[in-house]
């Protein structure tokens, strides 16, 4: 995989890190998602508008504007997304104008899960969860081939467990 391009500095761009995208396939999960969610409300509100005219029909407007803006939006927060094996820490990082980086040390994690649902498996991605003592510092990548998913558990789980041995 490419790595992404810089977040254009700063504390969301750490020297001599290099980020890894997540699949593209994770547009299409999401795009269906929220169609999924999006469709009653929308069959609902026109029938509304159906039924009583006139105002109402600002209803259906509404959930399309949001519709059409999901579309515009959900591809750039999956470019957006990305990890990064440091040498001690791996690096999470997210978003577009809400941007973080989550930082969890090796050392620190206690276990990490694989899952994917039936529109993950569709697709062909899953999401690598990590989770640590504190619950502020669990990290979620989605979005990885299933390949590239069980191989990052396994490489996790292995530093993890180097980690604690050394202390």
């Amino acid at each position: 995989m490419n790595a992404l391009p810089p977040a254009s500095g700063g504390v969301f761009d750490p020297p001599g890190v290099s980020f890894t995208p997540v699949s593209p396939s994770l547009i299409k999960v999401r795009l269906i998602s929220v169609f999924i969610w999006l469709a009653l409300p929308l069959i609902g509100t026109v029938v509304l508008g159906v039924v009583f005219g006139g105002w109402v029909w600002v209803c259906p407007a509404l959930v399309l504007v949001l519709l059409v803006w999901l579309l515009w939006l959900i591809p750039r927060q999956v470019r957006a997304l990305g990890y990064a094996e440091a040498a001690d820490d791996l690096l999470v990082r997210r978003g577009i104008l809400f941007r973080s980086l989550t930082v969890v040390p090796y050392g620190r994690m206690q276990f990490v899960d694989v899952n994917a649902g039936p529109l993950d498996r569709a697709c062909g991605v899953a999401q690598v969860r990590l989770h640590t003592a504190a619950s502020q510092t669990d990290a979620t990548i989605p979005g990885l081939r299933p390949e590239e998913a069980s191989r990052l558990r396994d490489r996790l789980t292995a530093r993890g467990e180097a980690r604690l041995a050394g202390l």
